[in-house]
């Protein structure tokens, strides 16, 4: 059972994504929202404190963390309440361009190439050059990444705005 979970994990981390996507501009017009209120606030620093937590399919404490784990944690001491897996946080809120990304909104990803589906969702923590996302990663566990890496960018499926 354990070679099936490290398998499995080992699976996971080196998934890729098509290539042939377009690449994804993460320039952001002088319209996208940049008032950060407290609630969004509370909500990124909750997530910030995961900052370094190892990954753990299903996990929601300091001891093991998924990324929708993330999420969902984040903005339920938010007092917002979110669907606890990926796909379905990727049908709440509005669905907005790249354009108008502002910190706290939701960026979704299809990381698995034989499933076409949202499987990976991460928190926008800052916005500028780069679009920057706090995720929990397989190999990494709880990290910041930005969407200009080629990884994430190939990836990338959309952005939801829940506050």
């Amino acid at each position: 059972m354990k070679r099936i979970v490290i398998y499995f994990l080992i699976t996971i981390a080196l998934a890729s994504c098509g290539s042939n996507k377009k690449t994804v501009s993460a320039s952001h017009s002088s319209k996208a929202k940049t008032h950060v209120n407290a609630k969004t606030k509370a909500i990124i620093k909750t997530a910030l404190s995961y900052k370094g937590t190892r990954y753990k399919y299903g996990g929601t404490t300091k001891k093991g963390m998924d990324c929708s784990g993330l999420v969902y944690t984040s903005f339920k001491k938010g007092e917002v309440v979110l669907p606890r897996t990926s796909r379905a946080m990727s049908t709440q809120g509005t669905k907005i361009s790249l354009k108008k990304v502002a910190i706290g909104d939701l960026l979704f990803f299809k990381t698995n190439k034989n499933k076409n589906r949202i499987n990976h969702v991460g928190l926008v923590v800052s916005i500028g050059k780069q679009i920057q996302f706090i995720h929990a990663s397989t190999s990494k566990g709880v990290t910041v990444s930005s969407l200009d890496e080629r990884y994430w960018n190939n990836c990338f499926a959309g952005v939801r705005r829940i506050l």
